[in-house]
């Protein structure tokens, strides 16, 4: 394959990978509409569980890949799948229940920012003069699109609740791509990402039988279709793919495929969803993707 036909490659890879990835949070939102009772506690673990197969799979498919993992690398990777897919994911599934998909995901967008701020905090990496200002942009947008939302009473503290939790999800995976960039590069994407979600899943499956009933498990046939949905379309195959293309392409140009995501969400879900999207929410949109590319993708 020629140099030219691998980019193209990566470049298709990414746009579906990211696009498949975008219906995540539709198929949240669409089990909560049409199952209520449902709670977060259950969703994650019928996420989890459904997937798990597929990531021991790949586990052992790679298992003697180099380098082999010490002691300490897997403690690091237990740590590492506890706070960029469990938790990550647990707060964003409650965050789904009080916020729509377009609103919760341009939120969630917000991680680079969040990579930006930790490693000037804890890294002491300097931000330059053009990744302060995607900052203030891109917050300025977030601003715009909580205002248009925060009305008084209770259904306007719903909101806020779920915004504060999809933007701890942000910030947990953010603080996971920080804490994982050195230990990714050793033992490589696609082995670290299957041994990290399946250590991910310990949590979740503990949490289920510590907190939930059995009968939670008794669901209608077309949540359970969802479920299936969730975590083979929307986690399996994305994080696959998406890993595949930035072999490819590289993070720069990953990223400024990743902002169709945003978009596709906010159109998908005020069509199929019906949820409202106004023009002072595209506004702040706008400026949250601007921002966050600003602060993504390098200059030459």
């Amino acid at each position: 394959m020629s140099a030219a036909a691998y980019r193209r490659w990566g470049v298709a890879l990414a746009i579906i990978g990211t696009l498949v990835f975008s219906f995540r949070p539709i198929l949240v939102k669409l089990i909560y509409l049409t199952y209520p009772p449902i709670s977060p506690v259950t969703l994650l673990f019928l996420r989890m569980s459904i997937s798990l197969p597929f990531f021991l799979a790949v586990a052992w498919w790679l298992r003697r890949d180099e380098p082999q993992l010490t002691g300490l690398d897997w403690a690091k990777v237990a740590a590492l799948g506890f706070i960029g897919y469990y938790a990550a994911s647990f707060l964003d599934f409650i965050g789904l229940k009080y916020v729509g998909a377009g609103v919760g995901r341009l939120i969630l967008y917000l991680y680079p920012t969040l990579v930006l701020l930790i490693s000037f905090f804890f890294l002491h990496r300097r931000p330059t003069r053009r990744q302060l200002g995607a900052l203030v942009i891109t917050y300025a947008g977030v601003a715009l699109i909580l205002s248009s939302q925060m009305h008084g009473g209770a259904e306007g503290r719903l909101f806020l609740l779920g915004a504060l939790f999809v933007f701890a999800s942000s910030l947990f995976y953010a603080t996971y791509l920080v804490a994982s960039a050195e230990l990714v590069k050793r033992v490589g994407s696609m082995r670290f990402t299957a041994y990290s979600m399946a250590v991910a899943t310990l949590p979740a499956l503990a949490q289920f039988f510590a907190i939930e009933p059995m009968s939670a498990l008794d669901l209608p046939g077309k949540i359970w279709l969802y479920a299936i949905l969730l975590a083979t379309f929307t986690t399996v195959l994305p994080l696959f793919i998406q890993a595949e293309a930035l072999k490819r392409i590289g993070a720069a140009e990953f990223a400024l495929i990743g902002a169709l995501g945003p978009v596709s969400v906010a159109v998908t879900s005020a069509l199929g969803l019906d949820e409202q999207f106004t023009l002072v929410q595209a506004f702040g949109g706008a400026l949250v993707i601007f921002g966050v590319l600003l602060v993504s993708i390098k200059r030459n």
